[in-house]
């Protein structure tokens, strides 16, 4: 059991940001796989209150992007800390790096490469679950939320486990991969993959310009349509080449990318959203290309009955959850009564 009695901050900043690791024993995959000897990224701050029998009762969860990681947490700082909509004087806030995602297991950190486990978006939530009970002492979160492939995370969570929570946030989600967003995941994939040097995952070194494609491939949607006609196409030439060089900066593994596609092209909880009883809140930007709102949070807030629904604009299309802040009004609403 780690330590749940160590005194966490309230207030962050970039500067405080400084990611912890927990060693998990073992993780059992759906696949019916176990890994050993596991390390865990994560970030916690706020105030740990617990019940009767020693378990932390007010956390709440936070689920990154798909090219996120603990760290993305700082995407919505200004609605996370003292006397804000998420009050970490009255909340624990836990930023986990998901599995999959390098610096918590994935085929990359493990060194396990093509011989790592095939996992879905189901085994993340139960990765999550399993480290909160471990390390933290958690049976039931306060609240869950989740941005992106996150929200894939927070929603599975509610489908699945109904009473885990008391409350959902989804930020520019889905209750499936479908249409362009499945069309633009594969196409990442078929160009890492038809790769020669690929080898079915078993490459010998990093295949750095199907990376940089695959990368570059997402360019046009990360940010409004609006957005791309404010600029010039030699500052679009330079945008690219910037996705293109992240992928050498962050020295990002062919694997981790192709396992993380699959398993977002996999998700589709359609068929047992109804089951959610959290009170939810789906947050939505009506300039989401990856996530028009008319396609994705709209028909999702008719399947989940204790839900509702709040929009705003952001010319930054659907990484504009870092102007959260429009939104403070409708989240203290929504949190008041937790």
């Amino acid at each position: 059991m780690g330590n749940i009695n160590q005194t966490y901050k309230t207030n962050i900043s970039e500067e405080d940001f400084a990611p912890e690791y927990y060693q998990l024993e073992s993780f059992e995959f759906s696949s019916g796989e176990k890994l050993k000897n596991l390390t865990v990224e994560y970030f916690a701050f706020g105030t740990p209150i617990t019940d009767d029998e020693g378990h932390i009762a007010n956390a709440i969860v936070f689920c990154h992007g798909w090219g996120g990681d603990c760290g993305s947490i700082r995407r919505i700082l200004d609605v996370v800390g003292v006397d804000k909509p998420i009050d970490t004087e009255k909340f624990f806030v836990i930023a986990i790096t998901t599995l999959g995602s390098p610096n918590s297991p994935s085929p990359s950190t493990t060194k396990l490469g093509s011989k790592f486990p095939k996992y879905s978006i189901e085994d993340m939530v139960s990765f999550q679950m399993e480290f909160l009970k471990v390390k933290f002492n958690i049976k039931h979160l306060k609240g869950v939320i989740g941005n992106s492939m996150g929200g894939f995370e927070s929603l599975t969570w509610g489908a699945k486990y109904p009473d885990y929570m008391d409350f959902l946030i989804s930020l520019v989600s889905s209750y499936k991969v479908a249409g362009h967003n499945y069309a633009l995941f594969k196409l990442m994939s078929n160009l890492i993959e038809s790769d020669p040097n690929y080898n079915n995952g078993n490459y010998t070194k990093q295949l750095t310009i199907s990376l940089k494609l695959a990368n570059e491939s997402m360019y046009s949607f990360g940010l409004s349509r609006e957005y791309y006609r404010t600029i010039s196409n030699d500052e679009i030439d330079m945008g690219m080449e910037a996705m293109a060089e992240e992928t050498v900066e962050e020295n990002w593994d062919a694997n981790d990318i192709v396992y993380r596609n699959n398993a977002s092209t996999k998700y589709n909880i359609e068929n047992i959203i109804s089951n959610i009883k959290a009170k939810t809140l789906i947050v939505a930007i009506n300039q989401d290309q990856y996530f028009p709102p008319e396609l994705d949070a709209i028909p999702m807030s008719n399947m989940i009955k204790d839900s509702k629904l709040v929009f705003y604009d952001s010319i930054m299309g659907h990484v504009g959850t870092h102007e959260i802040i429009k939104i403070e009004k409708e989240l203290k609403e929504f949190l008041k009564d937790f």
